[in-house]
């Protein structure tokens, strides 16, 4: 079920039926606050008052044209000023997949980079950081670089790293020095068994021996996970680790587990919620589906309650 979901992610023809069916709106409203930039600062303020912080995405990944790259960029600038003028940027930040912004088009690499630039140099102004999101497998030694390159500048830009990838445990010590920003997560693309770890066992035992050499290092984890065993699993590697409250920071999905958001907020740990918004929201919400079969169960509820 998860790789047919995560197929029909990226299946143009499933898209747009399922774009059109009232239906299936009324489902993704809980992982996405809504289609426009008022809807992000509305769900900001939400998160803001209760403790929480938050990373904002902008949705759109499957950019096709230099144009659609640049409008990309541009819905990112504006969302940066938008949270600079509603004094929002000392508790969110921005999340940006490489893709949205041109990195797999032809000349990409430069494109991306100049685009990258501006967004990165606009949020250092007004305040706030930029992580870049991880993709698929293919495109990760693009996004290393891009991020190296902008790093030399702003130290403070952030990557995300995949659990569920071979290749992850050397990426975890390579970004694990002073100052440098990691969101671990498991991982949400379907990656064939030559690259990553496939099964449930196994992507959580590398989830913790990753954030094991993160932790161990002097840069800032964020541990960006729901499941209720690695969070205790972390809680319990930061306190061996004698990490500092504000050292670290544990991240979770808009609509996601919010009790346990809470309860972390409450305890004193930072936590930080991800906000996805816009109108591009498809593949978000086919991979939010594919990740739990719970969430799955939303939808057939909403189309039995249609009938």
């Amino acid at each position: 079920m998860k790789n047919l979901l995560l197929a029909a992610s990226r299946n143009t023809h499933v898209r747009d039926l399922a774009t059109r069916l009232p239906v299936v709106r009324r489902t993704v409203d809980r992982f996405v606050p809504g289609d426009g930039v008022e809807d992000a600062v509305r769900a900001i303020r939400e998160i803001s008052a209760t403790g929480r912080l938050a990373t904002i995405d902008h949705l759109g990944e499957d950019t096709t044209s230099q144009a659609e790259a640049l409008a990309a960029t541009e819905a990112n600038i504006a969302l940066i000023r938008r949270l600079s003028d509603e004094e929002l940027t000392d508790v969110a930040e921005i999340s940006v997949k490489a893709s949205a912004i041109g990195q797999a088009l032809p000349g990409g690499v430069d494109l991306a980079a100049e685009n990258a630039g501006r967004i990165v140099a606009a949020a250092t102004e007004a305040g706030t950081t930029v992580t870049f999101d991880a993709e698929d497998h293919t495109t990760l030694d693009g996004m290393h670089a891009l991020v190296d390159g902008l790093r030399a500048e702003f130290p403070g830009t952030g990557l995300v790293l995949q659990a569920m990838l071979f290749r992850t445990e050397d990426d975890a010590r390579h970004y694990s020095g002073a100052g440098s920003r990691v969101r671990l997560c498991k991982g949400a693309y379907a990656e064939p068994a030559t690259v990553a770890h496939t099964t449930p066992a196994a992507i959580g035992e590398a989830f913790q021996r990753c954030l094991g050499i993160l932790i161990a290092g002097e840069g800032y984890p964020m541990i960006a996970t729901h499941d209720p065993k690695m969070i205790t699993a972390a809680l319990g590697q930061l306190l061996v680790a004698g990490r500092a409250p504000g050292s670290y920071e544990f991240q979770m999905l808009y609509g996601v587990r919010p009790e346990e958001q809470l309860r972390l907020a409450r305890e004193g740990h930072r936590v930080r919620v991800y906000v996805p918004y816009g109108v591009d929201w498809y593949g978000y919400y086919m991979r939010r589906l594919a990740e739990k079969p719970a969430n799955l169960a939303l939808l057939g509820r909403a189309l039995i309650s249609r009938r």
